[in-house]
């Protein structure tokens, strides 16, 4: 899922990440229509192959975010969304067909925030702090080629300070395991210090000192969107790829082990009842049964009694008969 106000390269980010065009016949809007604008929710599927896998990708935009005049609800059609994935999956796992579930539920949110603010504004905390406990939030610093190098490292510094101060939740990059070879634990601490990532995104394909490459060409230079040193896309790209399996391994483990947790707990006591109200049902039920079945078998028994009797009378009279006939 990406969040973020329009203009700051969502889409062309994605497309960058992924070398593809996700959006071909996307409207942009005047304006005019963005004042009275709502969130929209725009999910794209597409596959896409990674070192020779294949990988089915769901994006999930949101056009619309924070664009009207009054934002302050805005986020709600997303926090719904998010939910009703999780809801989705939370029925398909009490059904028959638990083997093949399909799952649309969103592993990461990249949250994309204006570099030429002073940090994040209200809008962007109030989101994070509705979502943080349901999905893995990765804040991306948008267009960072309109910062110099100093103002990046002021503005991550800033970020940081203020998620430390509201108690925000991002996604943990996991630490690396003691028997891991001494480039992957660089890379990874190369990653935690890049957050949150400052990105440019761009498809242009430009021609470098005689090699071509993707980036944006200015009156004072090239910024080259896969070079390390002008911005964090390939950082980007390469911890959503190497931590793909942690970002679902937390959604299931945490956020949607949450959202069970509160499900199940709002319905408990209705279930309880429900479940307890059946149980006396079938206890009576039951009771009803074995006392019909011990009503016949009384009557049966009483059934055997009689013929019993009648046998025995029956014997007596052909034992009586027989002695008077030798008699006579």
């Amino acid at each position: 899922m990406v969040v973020g106000e329009s203009g700051l390269g969502k889409s062309t980010l994605v497309n960058s990440l992924f070398l593809t065009d996700l959006y071909p016949e996307r409207h942009i809007p005047s304006a005019q229509e963005k004042i009275s604008q709502t969130v929209k929710i725009d999910a794209s599927t597409v596959e896409i192959e990674e070192r020779g896998v294949k990988l089915r990708l769901t994006v999930v935009d949101t056009p619309g975010f924070g664009d009207s005049l009054n934002s302050v609800d805005c986020f709600k059609p997303i926090i719904q969304y998010v939910d009703d994935q999780f809801e989705r999956y939370l029925n398909d796992e009490s059904g028959l067909n638990r083997r093949h579930i399909i799952d649309n539920r969103v592993h990461c949110c990249f949250y994309f925030i204006n570099p030429s603010g002073h940090g994040m504004r209200p809008l962007d905390i109030a989101f994070m702090r509705a979502l943080h406990h349901k999905v893995n939030i990765v804040p991306v610093i948008a267009k960072a080629d309109t910062l110099t190098k100093q103002e990046v490292v002021n503005l991550k510094k800033k970020i940081m300070d203020q998620i430390d101060e509201y108690g925000i939740s991002i996604y943990p990059l996991p630490e690396c395991d003691s028997d891991e070879d001494e480039d992957y634990r660089e890379q990874c601490r190369l990653l935690k210090e890049a957050v949150p990532f400052a990105v440019v995104g761009c498809n242009t394909i430009i021609e470098v000192k005689g090699k071509k490459v993707r980036g944006r060409m200015y009156p004072w230079g090239v910024v080259e969107v896969e070079n390390p040193e002008h911005c964090d896309f390939i950082k980007l790209r390469t911890m959503l790829i190497t931590h793909m399996q942690d970002l679902q391994e937390v959604t299931q483990e945490v956020h949607y082990e949450n959202f069970r947790a509160e499900r199940l707990a709002v319905g408990g006591s209705s279930g309880v009842r429900k479940a307890s109200r059946q149980r006396r049902i079938d206890s009576d039920d039951r009771e009803q049964q074995l006392q019909q079945k011990e009503a016949e078998l009384r009557r049966m028994q009483e059934m055997l009694t009689k013929m019993q009797a009648e046998m025995d009378a029956q014997k007596v009279q052909q034992q009586n008969g027989g002695v008077r006939s030798h008699n006579v």
